[in-house]
């Protein structure tokens, strides 16, 4: 073999080598920085790319995963997730506590991620630390524990700001935990018992309250229902009595005048008139209650003895004289009665009217 065949192979082998180093596939989502002799030249995108030999590398790229720092040819396009462990910040009323936070970016321009700052990962990380803690030194304590939206919100601001010129978007930042110190956890909780407490009090108060309206205007309402009830209980009743009273009006009126049309139609004779008064005080009689007798019933008394003489001799009525009948004779006995005085009959212990003149 020969020396010109001994380097013909060697050229071969190197121009393979040559040609296998040079070709790079990048995956999706990747991306390569290629530098020749030294200096920036294009940005591999995914597929298969084709490098010269000894003239085109790729620059390595540090990512960090968890809390490990990596190199690597590839840069990674999607978003990423960095998260930091907590750091010791003051708030603006002086506690001390420990915040974690969790930032999510993304390289836009790997050229400027790989040449505008040394380390991306670590000047992220730093960034993010001084700004929480200027952040939640301009807030007190109750601000972080309430306003964990408005400090993600400025801190977001501040880095997307700052990581700009960097080639990289900072999309979202989120408080991961606050941790107060023990002794301002005992308090806090102390006093969400006292609140607690004082919120039981006063919504048992107003129930109270409530309750206690709520009573006073049934009481109110049920008077007045009441009140307008007897109102139209005691309006019905006077109603009922007043007809009662007219219709008992009405029907004495009728019955006077049946009477008095039964009196003139009959013809009733003086006889039968002194027999009604009759019965009329005997009726009068009855009872407990005293009874005053008039001075002008003393002639139709008088008549009673005339009956009673009548009736004791109705036996003789046919040795009377013939143009008289017995209603003649009877009517000639009252009028001799009526015109003599007779003494009036009282009840036992009813006082004697005096007599008028007149």
């Amino acid at each position: 073999m020969t020396f010109m065949t001994v380097l013909l192979i060697i050229l071969a082998l190197v121009a393979g080598f040559s040609l296998i180093t040079g070709i790079r596939i990048v995956p999706q989502a990747k991306v390569m920085v290629v530098e020749r002799l030294g200096k920036f030249h294009h940005v591999a995108h995914s597929g298969l790319n084709v490098l010269i030999p000894f003239l085109d590398s790729p620059r390595a790229f540090e990512m960090r995963t968890g809390n490990r720092f990596s190199r690597s040819t590839m840069v990674d396009l999607r978003e990423q997730v960095m998260g930091f462990e907590t750091v010791q910040v003051i708030t603006h009323d002086n506690v001390n506590m420990e915040v974690g936070s969790v930032i999510y970016y993304q390289v836009v321009d790997p050229a400027k991620a790989l040449y505008q700052v040394e380390n991306l990962a670590l000047a992220i990380e730093q960034l993010t630390m001084t700004n929480l803690r200027n952040i939640m030194g301009g807030l007190t304590l109750d601000q972080t524990l309430t306003s964990r939206e408005t400090v993600n919100t400025k801190l977001r601001m501040v880095l997307d700001d700052a990581t700009e010129k960097w080639g990289v978007k900072v999309t979202r930042v989120e408080l991961r935990e606050i941790e107060p110190p023990q002794a301002i956890k005992e308090a806090m909780a102390k006093q969400m018992t006292a609140e607690r407490e004082r919120r039981a009090e006063v919504t048992k108060a107003e129930g109270d309250k409530s309750a206690a309206i709520l009573q006073a205007e049934g009481e109110k309402i049920s008077r007045i229902l009441r009140a307008e009830a007897e109102r139209d209980a005691e309006v019905a009743r006077a109603e009922g009595h007043k007809r009662a009273v007219v219709l008992d009006a009405e029907a004495k009126a009728e019955a006077t005048r049946l009477v008095f049309e039964a009196v003139h139609s009959g013809r009733a004779t003086p006889e039968v008139l002194a027999l009604r008064y009759l019965e009329t005080l005997q009726e009068l009689g009855k009872g407990s209650n005293k009874v005053f007798i008039p001075y002008e019933a003393s002639a139709a008394l008088g008549s009673m003895g005339m009956l009673k003489e009548l009736f004791s001799k109705e036996g003789d009525s046919a040795s009377a004289p013939a143009g008289k009948s017995a209603a003649a004779v009877s009517a000639q006995a009252i009028a001799r009665n009526v015109g003599q005085p007779s003494p009036v009959p009282v009840r036992r212990g009813a006082p004697t009217l005096p007599q008028q003149d007149e």
